[in-house]
Protein backbone atom coordinates (compact mmCIF):
# COMPACT_ATOMS: atom_id res chain seq x y z
CA UNK A 1 0.00 0.00 0.00
CA UNK A 2 1.23 3.69 -0.92
CA UNK A 3 1.70 6.17 1.67
CA UNK A 4 -0.59 8.27 -0.09
CA UNK A 5 -3.27 5.04 0.31
CA UNK A 6 -2.08 4.34 3.66
CA UNK A 7 -3.69 7.92 5.13
CA UNK A 8 -6.43 8.06 2.83
CA UNK A 9 -7.66 5.02 4.59
CA UNK A 10 -6.70 5.37 7.72
CA UNK A 11 -8.07 9.16 8.77
CA UNK A 12 -11.36 9.32 9.90
CA UNK A 13 -13.30 12.22 9.79
CA UNK A 14 -13.34 13.92 13.35
CA UNK A 15 -8.88 13.65 12.50
CA UNK A 16 -9.31 15.14 8.80
CA UNK A 17 -12.17 18.00 8.68
CA UNK A 18 -12.79 21.43 10.31
CA UNK A 19 -15.57 22.28 13.32
CA UNK A 20 -16.22 24.86 14.85
CA UNK A 21 -13.30 26.19 17.28
CA UNK A 22 -11.20 23.51 15.70
CA UNK A 23 -8.36 25.64 16.71
CA UNK A 24 -8.25 23.98 20.26
CA UNK A 25 -11.25 21.23 20.10
CA UNK A 26 -10.13 18.86 18.35
CA UNK A 27 -13.41 16.64 18.91
CA UNK A 28 -16.64 16.33 20.59
CA UNK A 29 -17.98 13.31 21.53
CA UNK A 30 -21.66 11.70 22.86
CA UNK A 31 -21.67 8.16 24.18
CA UNK A 32 -24.80 6.56 25.49
CA UNK A 33 -24.69 3.12 27.63
CA UNK A 34 -27.62 1.63 26.89
CA UNK A 35 -29.00 -2.41 27.92
CA UNK A 36 -31.50 -4.89 26.69
CA UNK A 37 -34.48 -5.78 28.90
CA UNK A 38 -34.40 -9.70 28.62
CA UNK A 39 -31.00 -10.44 28.75
CA UNK A 40 -28.77 -10.34 31.66
CA UNK A 41 -26.06 -7.32 31.92
CA UNK A 42 -22.57 -8.31 29.97
CA UNK A 43 -20.79 -8.98 33.55
CA UNK A 44 -22.99 -11.53 34.41
CA UNK A 45 -24.32 -13.30 30.67
CA UNK A 46 -23.48 -16.40 28.96
CA UNK A 47 -21.75 -16.51 26.18
CA UNK A 48 -24.61 -17.92 24.08
CA UNK A 49 -26.36 -14.19 25.10
CA UNK A 50 -23.43 -12.54 24.02
CA UNK A 51 -23.62 -14.02 20.66
CA UNK A 52 -27.59 -13.60 20.65
CA UNK A 53 -27.19 -9.73 20.86
CA UNK A 54 -24.41 -9.85 18.23
CA UNK A 55 -26.80 -12.02 15.84
CA UNK A 56 -29.53 -8.76 16.40
CA UNK A 57 -27.66 -6.54 15.67
CA UNK A 58 -26.37 -8.82 12.53
CA UNK A 59 -29.63 -9.25 11.36
CA UNK A 60 -31.03 -5.94 11.54
CA UNK A 61 -28.42 -3.11 11.52
CA UNK A 62 -25.33 -4.92 9.87
CA UNK A 63 -25.39 -3.46 5.73
CA UNK A 64 -27.91 -0.63 6.56
CA UNK A 65 -27.27 2.95 5.47
CA UNK A 66 -28.56 5.98 7.85
CA UNK A 67 -28.52 9.06 6.44
CA UNK A 68 -25.07 11.12 6.09
CA UNK A 69 -22.81 8.20 7.81
CA UNK A 70 -22.69 5.27 5.21
CA UNK A 71 -23.46 1.99 5.68
CA UNK A 72 -22.65 -0.04 8.46
CA UNK A 73 -20.48 -2.92 9.02
CA UNK A 74 -20.62 -4.71 11.79
CA UNK A 75 -17.06 -6.24 13.08
CA UNK A 76 -16.51 -9.34 15.45
CA UNK A 77 -13.84 -8.59 18.05
CA UNK A 78 -12.46 -12.29 17.86
CA UNK A 79 -12.41 -11.87 13.85
CA UNK A 80 -9.68 -9.41 14.39
CA UNK A 81 -5.79 -9.59 14.67
CA UNK A 82 -4.39 -8.03 17.65
CA UNK A 83 -2.82 -4.82 15.71
CA UNK A 84 -6.48 -4.86 14.32
CA UNK A 85 -8.34 -4.36 17.43
CA UNK A 86 -5.35 -1.79 18.67
CA UNK A 87 -5.57 0.68 15.15
CA UNK A 88 -9.62 0.68 16.23
CA UNK A 89 -8.68 2.12 20.12
CA UNK A 90 -6.23 4.37 18.78
CA UNK A 91 -8.70 6.24 16.16
CA UNK A 92 -10.81 5.97 19.52
CA UNK A 93 -13.60 3.70 17.76
CA UNK A 94 -13.68 1.60 20.35
CA UNK A 95 -12.53 1.50 23.97
CA UNK A 96 -9.71 -1.24 25.55
CA UNK A 97 -11.78 -2.69 27.49
CA UNK A 98 -13.84 -3.98 24.28
CA UNK A 99 -10.30 -5.10 22.56
CA UNK A 100 -8.81 -6.85 25.21
CA UNK A 101 -11.53 -7.98 27.52
CA UNK A 102 -15.16 -8.79 25.58
CA UNK A 103 -14.26 -12.22 23.15
CA UNK A 104 -17.93 -11.69 22.03
CA UNK A 105 -17.71 -8.71 21.82
CA UNK A 106 -18.76 -6.17 18.48
CA UNK A 107 -18.68 -2.79 16.68
CA UNK A 108 -21.11 -1.50 14.47
CA UNK A 109 -19.08 1.02 12.45
CA UNK A 110 -20.45 3.77 9.85
CA UNK A 111 -19.00 4.35 6.46
CA UNK A 112 -17.43 7.46 7.41
CA UNK A 113 -16.39 6.60 11.14
CA UNK A 114 -18.36 9.42 12.89
CA UNK A 115 -20.31 6.24 14.70
CA UNK A 116 -19.67 3.53 16.18
CA UNK A 117 -21.97 1.23 18.54
CA UNK A 118 -20.18 -0.93 20.67
CA UNK A 119 -21.65 -4.34 21.40
CA UNK A 120 -21.07 -6.58 24.75
CA UNK A 121 -18.73 -4.76 26.38
CA UNK A 122 -19.13 -3.30 29.95
CA UNK A 123 -23.04 -2.98 29.12
CA UNK A 124 -24.86 -4.47 26.03
CA UNK A 125 -24.59 -1.36 23.62
CA UNK A 126 -22.80 1.58 23.23
CA UNK A 127 -24.02 4.19 20.76
CA UNK A 128 -20.80 6.64 20.31
CA UNK A 129 -20.92 9.61 18.05
CA UNK A 130 -17.62 11.29 17.37
CA UNK A 131 -17.77 15.11 15.39
CA UNK A 132 -14.55 17.25 14.66
CA UNK A 133 -14.69 20.63 16.76
CA UNK A 134 -17.03 21.99 19.21
CA UNK A 135 -20.40 20.09 18.16
CA UNK A 136 -21.77 18.71 21.53
CA UNK A 137 -25.31 19.21 20.73
CA UNK A 138 -24.90 18.31 16.90
CA UNK A 139 -23.26 14.71 18.56
CA UNK A 140 -26.25 14.40 21.24
CA UNK A 141 -28.64 15.05 18.59
CA UNK A 142 -27.49 12.70 16.11
CA UNK A 143 -26.89 10.12 18.64
CA UNK A 144 -30.28 10.76 20.03
CA UNK A 145 -31.53 9.56 16.24
CA UNK A 146 -29.23 6.70 16.69
CA UNK A 147 -30.95 5.15 19.38
CA UNK A 148 -34.32 5.48 18.60
CA UNK A 149 -33.55 3.73 15.70
CA UNK A 150 -31.72 0.86 17.37
CA UNK A 151 -34.68 1.11 19.88
CA UNK A 152 -37.36 0.59 17.08
CA UNK A 153 -36.00 -3.32 17.77
CA UNK A 154 -34.89 -3.84 20.81
CA UNK A 155 -36.47 -3.14 24.73
CA UNK A 156 -34.01 -1.05 26.99
CA UNK A 157 -33.91 -2.06 30.35
CA UNK A 158 -35.31 1.38 31.82
CA UNK A 159 -36.38 2.60 35.25
CA UNK A 160 -39.15 5.45 35.63
CA UNK A 161 -37.06 6.40 38.70
CA UNK A 162 -33.49 5.81 37.66
CA UNK A 163 -33.19 5.90 34.07
CA UNK A 164 -31.54 3.66 31.86
CA UNK A 165 -30.44 0.88 34.03
CA UNK A 166 -26.16 0.33 33.37
CA UNK A 167 -24.06 -2.06 34.60
CA UNK A 168 -22.09 0.72 36.44
CA UNK A 169 -23.98 2.94 38.86
CA UNK A 170 -21.73 5.75 37.32
CA UNK A 171 -23.90 5.07 34.06
CA UNK A 172 -26.98 5.25 35.08
CA UNK A 173 -29.69 7.64 34.86
CA UNK A 174 -29.27 9.54 31.19
CA UNK A 175 -26.43 7.13 30.63
CA UNK A 176 -24.46 10.09 28.50
CA UNK A 177 -20.96 10.11 28.61
CA UNK A 178 -20.30 13.45 26.43
CA UNK A 179 -16.60 14.99 26.31
CA UNK A 180 -14.05 17.15 23.99
CA UNK A 181 -10.68 16.66 23.29
CA UNK A 182 -9.17 20.01 23.38
CA UNK A 183 -5.15 21.41 22.89
CA UNK A 184 -3.84 23.25 25.49
CA UNK A 185 -0.36 24.26 24.81
CA UNK A 186 -0.69 28.07 26.25
CA UNK A 187 -1.98 26.90 29.11
CA UNK A 188 0.34 24.33 30.06
CA UNK A 189 2.93 26.79 29.00
CA UNK A 190 1.57 29.75 31.87
CA UNK A 191 0.57 26.81 34.21
CA UNK A 192 -2.48 28.23 34.44
CA UNK A 193 -3.77 24.47 33.65
CA UNK A 194 -2.34 23.50 37.14
CA UNK A 195 -5.24 25.43 38.71
CA UNK A 196 -8.30 25.36 36.46
CA UNK A 197 -8.17 21.08 36.42
CA UNK A 198 -8.98 20.72 40.21
CA UNK A 199 -11.49 24.18 38.89
CA UNK A 200 -13.04 21.81 36.72
CA UNK A 201 -13.36 18.95 38.96
CA UNK A 202 -15.18 20.67 41.29
CA UNK A 203 -17.82 21.32 38.53
CA UNK A 204 -18.76 17.27 38.04
CA UNK A 205 -16.26 17.53 35.25
CA UNK A 206 -13.02 15.01 34.97
CA UNK A 207 -10.04 15.69 33.21
CA UNK A 208 -8.10 13.09 31.07
CA UNK A 209 -5.52 12.27 29.00
CA UNK A 210 -6.10 11.60 25.10
CA UNK A 211 -7.27 8.06 25.53
CA UNK A 212 -9.61 8.71 28.55
CA UNK A 213 -9.26 7.26 32.02
CA UNK A 214 -6.04 6.43 33.24
CA UNK A 215 -4.00 8.07 30.27
CA UNK A 216 -1.56 10.91 30.15
CA UNK A 217 -2.26 14.24 28.69
CA UNK A 218 0.71 13.84 26.35
CA UNK A 219 0.79 16.74 23.65
CA UNK A 220 -0.84 19.34 25.74
CA UNK A 221 -4.55 17.37 24.73
CA UNK A 222 -6.58 17.07 27.51
CA UNK A 223 -10.38 14.98 27.47
CA UNK A 224 -13.10 16.44 29.45
CA UNK A 225 -15.90 15.18 30.09
CA UNK A 226 -19.11 15.03 32.64
CA UNK A 227 -18.87 12.46 35.72
CA UNK A 228 -22.92 13.05 36.53
CA UNK A 229 -25.87 11.26 34.64
CA UNK A 230 -27.87 10.92 37.26
CA UNK A 231 -30.51 13.79 38.03
CA UNK A 232 -29.72 16.00 35.19
CA UNK A 233 -31.40 16.04 31.56
CA UNK A 234 -28.90 14.65 28.20
CA UNK A 235 -29.13 18.82 27.55
CA UNK A 236 -28.36 20.27 30.57
CA UNK A 237 -25.05 17.76 30.73
CA UNK A 238 -24.14 18.85 27.49
CA UNK A 239 -25.25 22.37 27.76
CA UNK A 240 -22.94 22.87 31.44
CA UNK A 241 -19.72 21.11 29.02
CA UNK A 242 -20.40 23.34 26.86
CA UNK A 243 -19.98 26.00 28.84
CA UNK A 244 -16.95 25.11 30.71
CA UNK A 245 -15.39 23.95 27.22
CA UNK A 246 -16.23 27.94 25.74
CA UNK A 247 -14.34 29.02 29.04
CA UNK A 248 -11.08 26.80 28.22
CA UNK A 249 -11.32 28.19 24.79
CA UNK A 250 -11.34 31.69 25.66
CA UNK A 251 -8.73 31.56 28.86
CA UNK A 252 -6.46 29.15 26.25
CA UNK A 253 -6.59 31.99 23.34
CA UNK A 254 -6.18 34.70 26.25
CA UNK A 255 -3.12 32.51 26.73
CA UNK A 256 -1.35 32.40 23.70
CA UNK A 257 -2.02 36.10 23.32
CA UNK A 258 0.04 36.58 26.29
CA UNK A 259 2.81 34.19 25.31
CA UNK A 260 3.01 35.41 21.95
CA UNK A 261 3.49 39.26 23.20
CA UNK A 262 5.81 38.52 26.25
CA UNK A 263 7.71 35.90 24.87
CA UNK A 264 7.65 35.53 20.76
CA UNK A 265 10.87 35.11 19.46
CA UNK A 266 11.54 32.46 22.12
CA UNK A 267 8.29 30.63 21.53
CA UNK A 268 9.03 31.00 17.35
CA UNK A 269 11.95 29.12 18.24
CA UNK A 270 10.52 26.56 19.74
CA UNK A 271 7.94 25.79 17.01
CA UNK A 272 10.56 26.05 14.52
CA UNK A 273 13.20 23.43 16.65
CA UNK A 274 10.22 21.18 16.93
CA UNK A 275 9.50 21.18 13.56
CA UNK A 276 13.50 20.10 12.25
CA UNK A 277 13.32 17.49 14.79
CA UNK A 278 9.60 16.27 13.23
CA UNK A 279 10.61 16.97 9.27
CA UNK A 280 14.26 15.50 9.87
CA UNK A 281 14.41 12.83 12.96
CA UNK A 282 15.30 9.35 12.26
CA UNK A 283 14.66 8.13 15.66
CA UNK A 284 12.11 9.52 17.64
CA UNK A 285 9.73 8.58 20.84
CA UNK A 286 6.12 8.57 21.38
CA UNK A 287 6.22 11.43 24.10
CA UNK A 288 8.85 13.31 21.79
CA UNK A 289 6.94 13.34 19.42
CA UNK A 290 4.02 14.43 21.00
CA UNK A 291 5.29 17.12 22.44
CA UNK A 292 7.27 17.95 19.16
CA UNK A 293 3.69 17.91 17.40
CA UNK A 294 2.15 19.98 20.29
CA UNK A 295 4.30 22.65 19.49
CA UNK A 296 3.89 22.76 15.46
CA UNK A 297 0.20 22.88 15.67
CA UNK A 298 0.38 26.14 17.76
CA UNK A 299 3.24 27.35 15.52
CA UNK A 300 0.89 26.72 12.83
CA UNK A 301 -2.46 28.52 15.17
CA UNK A 302 -0.08 31.89 15.71
CA UNK A 303 0.97 32.09 11.40
CA UNK A 304 4.83 30.78 12.43
CA UNK A 305 4.48 27.77 9.95
CA UNK A 306 2.41 28.14 6.55
CA UNK A 307 1.80 25.60 4.02
CA UNK A 308 0.60 22.84 6.77
CA UNK A 309 -2.58 22.18 7.92
CA UNK A 310 -3.02 22.26 11.48
CA UNK A 311 -4.66 19.01 11.73
CA UNK A 312 -1.68 17.32 10.67
CA UNK A 313 -1.50 17.28 14.46
CA UNK A 314 -5.06 15.15 14.62
CA UNK A 315 -3.82 12.76 12.55
CA UNK A 316 -0.11 12.21 13.03
CA UNK A 317 -1.13 11.95 17.28
CA UNK A 318 -3.03 9.16 15.76
CA UNK A 319 -1.30 7.44 13.06
CA UNK A 320 2.11 7.23 15.07
CA UNK A 321 0.79 5.05 17.95
CA UNK A 322 1.83 1.62 17.94
CA UNK A 323 -0.83 -0.17 16.60
CA UNK A 324 -0.87 1.98 13.45
CA UNK A 325 2.65 2.04 12.84
CA UNK A 326 2.63 -1.88 13.06
CA UNK A 327 -0.66 -1.78 10.45
CA UNK A 328 1.29 0.33 7.81
CA UNK A 329 4.70 -2.13 8.16
CA UNK A 330 2.47 -5.04 7.75
CA UNK A 331 4.29 -7.18 10.83
CA UNK A 332 4.80 -6.68 14.54
CA UNK A 333 8.13 -4.40 15.81
CA UNK A 334 9.71 -3.81 18.73
CA UNK A 335 9.99 -0.62 20.62
CA UNK A 336 12.96 0.67 19.21
CA UNK A 337 11.69 -0.21 15.39
CA UNK A 338 8.79 1.62 16.11
CA UNK A 339 10.86 4.41 17.08
CA UNK A 340 12.35 4.54 13.58
CA UNK A 341 9.19 3.82 11.57
CA UNK A 342 7.26 6.59 13.33
CA UNK A 343 9.98 9.19 12.49
CA UNK A 344 9.53 8.02 9.28
CA UNK A 345 6.16 8.28 8.80
CA UNK A 346 6.21 11.65 10.13
CA UNK A 347 8.70 12.69 7.46
CA UNK A 348 6.80 11.46 5.06
CA UNK A 349 3.34 12.41 6.41
CA UNK A 350 5.09 16.29 6.13
CA UNK A 351 6.90 16.06 2.85
CA UNK A 352 3.26 14.93 1.41
CA UNK A 353 1.92 18.00 3.23
CA UNK A 354 4.58 20.62 1.36
CA UNK A 355 3.70 18.69 -2.11
CA UNK A 356 -0.04 19.21 -1.71
CA UNK A 357 0.74 22.65 -1.10
CA UNK A 358 3.50 23.49 -4.04
CA UNK A 359 6.29 23.95 -1.34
Amino acid sequence: MSFQNFINNAVSTWMSEEGPDSDIVLSSRVRFARNIEQFRFPTLSSNEEAEQILHLFEENYARRTFEDIGEFELVKMNQLQPIEKKVLVEKHLISPNLAEDSPHGGCLLSSNEEVSIMLNEEDHIRIQCLFPGLQLKEALEFANQLDDWIEEEVDYAFDQKRGYLTSCPTNVGTGLRASVMMHLPALVLTRQINRIIPAINQLGLVVRGIYGEGSEAQGNIFQISNQITLGKSEVDIVEDLISVVQQLVSQERSAREAVYQTSQLKLEDRVYRSYGILANSRIIETKEAAKCLSDVRLGIDLGFLKGIQRNILNELMILTQPGFLQQYTGKELAPGERDVRRAALIRERIKMELETDGG
